[in-house]
């Protein structure tokens, strides 16, 4: 009877018959941990706890609440974007001052809480990593430039641990004419007895390299390493310059990464080469910069790589862990089959999706021509990778038809509109205003997707149009003023009038002198902070001209001799110009941030909704507009997903199957993190990071976890 009805029926709608009816089982226990960052080793952000439903999730109530220490409530400038973990009932997770703490996570008393000041400042650490053999239980965390392993149970350094439980991130990295800039900001992965990680560091022409690692767990001395710039005789070192490994830095992960146990197989996005804009003294599609890697865990050595962007002057590497799924496709025979998949999210607003074992995309991919580069030297490749399904999560380009109808200054707009490049996703940086549609940083960010045992992927995302150029950058000279200082290595990000950016991603520097004493701007520029590089590259007496330039307590025309570096490149650009009208809101049509649910199974869309809302539009009567949005959501077998992530500081519910909003609840601070759930002695809850402290919201140092009443 079942073979006569399936011959009548087109086998992808029996896949998707089979998909939405069949029932997936789930298991039920009384206790069940977050075990890694992003949930699992499949960074699915997915929970098979079924407690909280649809039907009573109205009784959520708050259940404890943790001052985990460190806000900088005056200027807003500390964050917290950490997913913590939960192991055994204790919960694992990193304070506003970027230190580590335990609690108990059904009742919130801290256990231990670190106090380092190796480096004194303060990180926006995303969340721990945790591994045990036996009694042997260790936290590795990552504090500055060191990697710490902590005990489990106190929180102190393991002493057998590298040097004194900790080691240096720097080492290895190093190149010359770089700077010393690297944290590891994004957790680790563990596979038996090793740790994977990966490195931030700066994005300018200085940048140290981005080797992808994996050290003892047990001792701290490397085991592998992976080199995404290669050197000669390795693969893709044709793909560059010669001596590219020498002068360019970057090709990092930044983003984390996800792991396959079963076969031994770790997955790693990486990101741009630097500088991010510019790349004629790269010139080659860079492998293997803006890659997804299958790398052996073991060994380290590639098994398989797919480049999402070729030659990459966008800064559009992947933002996210990639996601291990299993969907059921069409084999060639016709028939349903299952297939272990990767899919990767991009800034752009595409979704990649691969075999897991062999990289061969399960939907189409096309190379597509997009336009040459005028400026000179630069040579932007011919053609990018675009996915011809899924459809893309975000709109691809801005028009005129895209102004929003009630935008303020709209002559003003359409008239600079008409002055930009725009109208393709890969319009190569000029000397004339170029448009970024979704923005630089996305389309989909860090927070990453969820994905749920059916093969459907949750995706939260923002479209809010970026503009920028390429203008001169002052050529080295053996003496520089305090002013082109400044334009070389701030004003960039903070601007050449120095107002930084509408977001507050980018400070104004404007009136610093009342925020920071100098001694504490000079410790800024040589160690960073937050999203802050290091500018460890600069001698004392260039960060003092730039100190006093910004302060006001010079003119900017002193000269001051130079450091020599070997790294320059002829241009900069002119910053991460989020396009806003006089209002301070997005110039493009809502909705300006979204949730997108879609089914990798057969690549078609689900349903998408707008996240988040601007209070004083609402009020006016107007539907949510959605909003700029950080961090992840989390799902649950009992159909819901939870995600906080916008500046309206609302956490909220949405019913998994339709996008239907179910709950939602104000946070002492914007919850910019991903959710964990997790059980204890049978008793489910909900826990999220309320640092706020981008987008210009309060800052904030508080963890809440939410239960049912």
């Amino acid at each position: 009877m079942l073979r006569n009805f399936a011959a009548w029926w087109p086998a992808s709608l029996l896949i998707a018959l089979i998909v939405a009816f069949v029932p997936v089982p789930f298991p039920d226990s009384p206790d069940t941990d977050w075990r890694e960052y992003n949930g699992n080793a499949e960074k699915n952000h997915y929970s098979s706890l079924h407690q909280i439903t649809p039907e009573n999730v109205s009784q959520l109530t708050k259940a404890w609440e943790y001052a985990s220490g460190g806000a900088d409530s005056v200027r807003n400038q500390t964050q917290m974007q950490c997913n913590p973990i939960v192991i055994d009932g204790i919960l694992y997770g990193v304070s506003a001052g970027s230190q580590a703490f335990a609690l108990d996570a059904a009742t919130g008393q801290e256990r231990w809480k670190t106090a380092l000041n190796d480096e004194t400042f303060k990180m926006n650490s995303r969340g721990v990593t945790y591994w045990a053999n036996g009694a042997d239980k260790r936290i590795f965390f990552s504090f500055g430039h060191w990697l710490y392993a902590l005990d489990a149970a106190t929180g102190k350094p393991v002493p057998t641990f590298g040097r004194a439980g900790k080691i240096s991130l720097r080492d290895g990295l190093t190149r010359t004419g770089a700077d010393d800039y690297v944290i590891s900001n994004t957790p680790g992965i563990i596979f038996e007895n090793r740790i994977i990680v990966g490195t931030r560091v700066s994005e300018g022409p200085t940048a140290l390299k981005g080797d992808i690692r994996a050290y003892d767990v047990r001792t701290g001395q490397l085991v592998w390493t992976f080199r995404t710039i290669p050197e000669p005789g390795e693969f893709g070192y044709n793909t560059w310059p010669k001596d590219g490994y020498r002068n360019v830095g970057g090709a990092n992960n930044w983003m984390g990464m996800a792991i396959d146990r079963k076969r031994g197989i770790v997955y790693a996005p990486t990101g741009s080469a630097a500088f991010d804009f510019y790349g004629g003294n790269r010139l080659g599609n860079n492998l293997f910069a803006n890659c997804l890697l299958a790398l052996n865990a073991r060994t380290g050595q590639r098994i398989w790589h797919y480049q999402l962007v070729h030659h990459d002057i966008w800064d559009r590497d992947p933002p996210a862990p990639p996601n291990l799924l299993t969907v059921t496709h069409t084999g060639p025979d016709g028939r349903p089959r299952k297939i272990d998949a990767v899919a990767q999210i991009t800034k752009q607003g595409q979704v990649f999706v691969f075999d897991r074992v062999t990289g061969k995309p399960l939907f189409p991919i096309e190379e597509k021509p997009f336009p040459a580069s005028d400026i000179p030297g630069e040579k932007a490749s011919l053609t990018q990778p675009i996915p011809l399904k899924p459809a893309p999560f975000t709109r691809q380009i801005f028009t005129e038809k895209d102004i929003n109808e009630t935008v303020a200054d709209r002559d003003e707009i359409v008239g600079q509109l008409r002055a930009s490049r725009t109208g393709t996703p890969y319009n190569p940086l000029g000397r004339q205003r170029t448009i970024f549609f979704p923005g630089t940083d996305g389309g989909a960010q860090w927070g990453g997707a969820a994905v749920d045992p059916n093969g459907i992927i949750y995706i939260p995302a923002k479209e809010i149009p970026v503009y920028s150029s390429l203008v001169d950058a002052p050529k080295p000279t053996a003496v520089s003023s305090a002013e082109k200082l400044y334009a070389t290595n701030c004003g960039a990000c903070h601007g050449a009038d120095r107002r930084g950016d509408h977001s507050g991603a980018y400070p104004s520097l404007l009136g610093i002198a009342d925020r920071m004493k100098p001694e504490a701007i000079h410790q800024l520029l040589q160690k960073g902070r937050g999203m802050m590089p290091a500018f460890s590259h600069l001698s004392a007496a260039e960060r003092t001209a730039i100190v006093d330039f910004i302060s006001g307590a010079k003119t900017g025309q002193e000269a001051v001799a130079t450091t020599k570096t070997l790294t320059w490149v002829p241009y900069t650009h002119t910053g991460y110009n989020r396009w806003y009208d006089r209002n301070g809101f997005p110039v493009s049509r809502p909705p300006w941030g979204t949730l997108t649910a879609i089914d990798l199974n057969t690549g078609d869309h689900r349903w998408q909704i707008p996240l988040g809302e601007f209070p004083a539009l609402t009020q006016q009567g107007l539907p949510p507009t959605g909003t700029d949005n950080y961090g992840g959501p989390v799902v649950t077998a009992s159909g819901l997903l939870f995600i906080a992530a916008t500046p309206d500081e609302k956490f909220r519910v949405f019913d998994r199957q339709t996008g239907k909003l179910l709950w939602e609840t104000q946070l002492p601070a914007a919850g910019y993190a991903t959710p964990a759930t997790y059980s204890v002695r049978g008793k489910q809850y909900v826990v999220i990071a309320c640092g706020g402290g981008k987008l210009k919201t309060r800052s904030g140092d508080r963890y809440v976890a939410f239960a049912l009443k």
